[in-house]
């Protein structure tokens, strides 16, 4: 079981890598100031995350008990799998630098920032409905509460791993943030093809497995 624990760190960790909002300001909150502040507000972001892995995980498990919901879930999950995969590989190609961090001229708790931020990022949600979706139809995430924990303990420690990335990566970057973007885009462009194809692969052969 202790892979479950590895396997929510894998996915976590590739999701922070492409650089968006959260990625950005961490990077900005560690140059502007310090370690311990990024960490506080990394540590924020991953609760939340957390939080939001536990309701995609409550909604799968009442699907997984309705068969028919299962099945149509299954189709959906191609389709968003394939869009993703494309726009990833849009965002590449238009990729010209990165996005603006949230100006950080105030006296919010970091912590609190990371919080905030978060939880005003609800994207996160349809993510990780996606993935679990396709994770228990494989059969590689268990449908009982204590995989479900172990689950989301891994994808909350991805999420600061991921962010520690950007952290720790700090002035390099920065100078390196168009190409790090467009090749990261790339590769998560990649797995979400993949992914899409073995899950109609899945739906067409062995939809109720």
């Amino acid at each position: 079981m202790v892979y479950l624990v590895f396997l929510g760190f894998f996915v976590s960790f590739l999701g922070q890598l492409p650089l968006g909002n959260m990625s950005f300001t961490a990077t900005q909150v560690c140059l502007q100031e310090g370690l311990r502040s990024a960490w506080r507000f990394s540590i924020g972001v991953a609760i939340v995350e957390m939080l939001y892995l536990r309701l995609a995980l409550t909604g799968m498990d009442w699907i997984v008990r309705h068969r028919l919901w299962f099945v149509a879930l299954g189709w959906v999950t191609v389709v968003m799998f394939l869009v993703l995969g494309i726009l990833s590989f849009v965002a590449a190609r238009k990729q010209t630098g990165g996005k603006k961090a949230l100006v950080l001229n105030n006296t919010v708790n970091r912590f609190a920032l990371g919080l905030m931020m978060s939880a005003l990022n609800p994207v996160q949600i349809p993510f990780w409905f996606l993935w679990t979706s396709t994770f228990i139809q494989t059969k590689l995430l268990p449908v009982d509460d204590f995989s479900y924990s172990l689950f989301t303990i891994g994808a909350g420690a991805g999420t600061i791993g991921g962010l520690a990335v950007y952290m720790y990566g700090g002035n390099w970057l920065v100078s390196k943030m168009n190409t790090s973007t467009q090749t990261l885009n790339k590769v998560m462009g990649i797995i979400f093809l993949v992914t899409a194809l073995i899950q109609l692969w899945r739906m067409l052969f062995r939809p109720w497995i």
